[in-house]
């Protein structure tokens, strides 16, 4: 790659024209719509790839983005500050209740101990959702001899799976989880400074992470879940995305298995195989 001098950056605007070429290329490889009201946006999360790389301005940074040795090494870090990654333990709690009290219950009466239970975290961010799905799953196989399950977490960017993977968190994000999970699942750095705490070794190794892209047409060999957790990703899609990322979302689902959304999306007037049992949580038929 060919290093500028920083002395040189240009700090003008990104053009509407950079934008365009941007913005297309994201909804057309990533499902990603940006309406030109995104175009602040889009110039502010860039800005530090551009003063990373020296690359003076957004024209040579889209420049350097199409062609081949950005498609290599830089498309990747464009997706991971494009994407947002806004994620809490026990988020919607409404939903982590009734997998723990409608649909577990249910489930465990017909399982079979040599079939573990499968969920798939997707879109799982920096790895809240599927800890905190491998919490209540924890919980339940206590009291239920042989259940097992395995928690499934994906996501695009690669910077948030290695946060993931790697379950050190700030305290005040664990705030949200209840005292009593505190004392079984987290740990407390040793160094009295370092106010951060670890998912416990026994639960991190029940959740695999995986990069994934919804708009690849080919989710690969995953399937056979029994619930989907896609919460707050469909917004970012337009309509006809969000309807085939489903579909391939409910390909990938048991029949009678459970997909949840999140609180502000719909899939109404959309041709599933899905039959609405409560808001947002759904059973393919």
């Amino acid at each position: 790659m060919v290093y500028f001098n920083i002395d040189s950056f240009d700090n003008s605007k990104m053009t509407d024209l950079d934008f365009n070429r941007l913005s297309t290329f994201i909804y057309t490889n990533y499902g990603i719509k940006l309406p030109p009201s995104k175009k602040i946006m889009l110039e502010g999360r860039l800005l530090k790839r551009l003063r990373t790389l020296n690359i003076p301005s957004y024209k040579k940074y889209c420049e350097f983005i199409f062609s081949n040795e950005g498609q290599r090494s830089e498309l990747i870090h464009m997706i991971d500050v494009v994407t947002t990654n806004k994620t809490d333990f026990f988020r919607e709690s409404v939903h982590f209740d009734y997998l723990s009290n409608n649909i577990l219950p249910g489930v465990f009466r017909d399982y079979s101990a040599a079939k573990p239970f499968k969920v798939w975290s997707a879109g799982c961010s920096t790895g809240e959702e599927p800890y905190t799905l491998a919490m209540v799953l924890s919980l339940f196989a206590e009291t239920h001899m042989g259940f097992s399950f395995n928690v499934w977490g994906t996501d695009i960017s690669s910077r948030v799976l290695q946060a993931a993977a790697l379950a050190v968190y700030t305290e005040d994000k664990v705030a949200p989880v209840p005292i009593a999970l505190k004392r079984q699942f987290l740990l407390k750095s040793k160094d009295v400074h370092n106010k951060t705490v670890r998912i416990v070794p026994q639960l991190r190794e029940k959740v695999k992470f995986g990069r994934l892209n919804f708009i690849d047409e080919d989710f690969g060999p995953i399937a056979n879940f029994n619930v989907i957790f896609c919460r707050n990703v469909l917004i970012y899609f337009d309509r006809p995305t969000q309807e085939k990322v489903i579909l391939k979302l409910c390909s990938k689902l048991e029949p009678g298995g459970y997909l949840f959304l999140g609180h502000s999306e719909s899939v109404s007037n959309m041709n599933l195989p899905l039959t609405q049992i409560r808001p947002n949580i759904f059973k393919r038929k």
